[in-house]
């Protein structure tokens, strides 16, 4: 299969709304080349310790990569990404010199060639997401390692919306529970329930490709004792109830099901919900509020918001 990598060079200002951009027409993930990044200091209790060539980033601003699979659309979708972009300037912002380049890869070359940017990364108080092809040992006696090989369909498990659910999922899991993955992609959030101590997770997701990855990735994990995945659209093919609901999916998708998520959780049952820009939040807010959910946290990250919310008495 051939890809297109998409490279913009822009400024510092603007890399998370044209980053936001390319995961809008598609891209599951974005590699961000900082020409600040070489000087920076890198911890080792976050796992991230390399060394990084100052040949290998812009001497200045920096590029946003992703990579769109080559197809009909892809001339329609280039045109779209490249008016976005210029349209930021009427929002303020400085996208310096907007030089927007493509390039045709294999499939081959690309699964080998983006792994240089994916290390080790602590994203919360206990977990760790390691890429399979590194060595990582943990420095805390409690944490917990999630191992993905995230392949081309998926990002890499530290999008800002995927560490905000993880990071709620570690504060509400308790031992025992029953949760729901909507949308799951790599598996990494039903992954991440079941290393807290769930004690059944139903991962869903539409695409047959996540679907396989998913199971691939729980296998990795060794949690496929606790961890079933199906394909499905939605709530519509889940068995019973559960004592939480995560989906790290568009704010539009999420308002589309409010009501049946309402209908599947327990009185004092959570929706934990990402994938939410953060000028949605208003909109997301009171969808939940009208179909009879309490609102316990919303929480921010960069441009990205979780909104995690309760289901009251009846």
């Amino acid at each position: 299969m051939k890809w297109s990598e998409i490279s913009i060079h822009t400024t510092h200002e603007a890399t998370e709304a044209v980053a936001n951009i390319l995961h809008e027409a598609g891209a599951s993930g974005v590699i961000i080349e900082d020409s600040n990044e070489p000087d920076r200091i890198h911890e080792d209790r976050f796992g991230e310790i390399y060394e990084l060539k100052k040949e290998d980033f812009p001497t200045e601003g920096v590029i946003v990569k992703a990579y769109l699979p080559v197809n009909s659309f892809l001339i329609e979708t280039m045109r779209e990404i490249r008016e976005s972009v210029k349209n930021l300037n009427d929002f303020g912002l400085d996208i310096g010199k907007n030089l927007i380049q493509t390039s045709e890869v294999d499939e081959e070359d690309w699964a080998t060639a983006w792994k240089q940017y994916y290390h080790p990364v602590k994203i919360s108080e206990r977990f760790t997401i390691v890429p399979t092809w590194e060595q990582y040992v943990p420095v805390e006696t409690d944490e917990l390692i999630i191992e993905l090989d995230p392949g081309m369909a998926f990002g890499t498990g530290t999008h800002p919306t995927t560490v905000l659910c993880l990071q709620a999922l570690e504060k509400y899991v308790k031992q025992g529970d029953s949760v729901i993955d909507v949308g799951t992609g790599s598996g990494v959030l039903a992954i991440g329930a079941a290393l807290l101590g769930a004690k059944r997770v139903q991962a869903l997701d539409l695409d047959e490709v996540a679907v396989t990855a998913a199971r691939e990735n729980i296998s990795l994990n060794k949690v496929n004792n606790i961890v079933d995945v199906m394909h499905g659209n939605l709530l519509d093919s889940v068995d019973g109830e559960a004592n939480i609901i995560v989906a790290n999916i568009l704010a539009e998708v999420i308002m589309t099901f409010t009501k049946d998520a309402y209908d599947t959780l327990p009185e004092q049952g959570l929706f934990i919900t990402s994938g939410i820009i953060s000028q949605k939040r208003d909109e997301v807010r009171a969808d939940l509020i009208d179909k009879g959910f309490e609102i316990i946290e919303t929480v921010l990250m960069e441009d990205w918001v979780a909104i995690i919310a309760r289901k009251g008495s009846v």
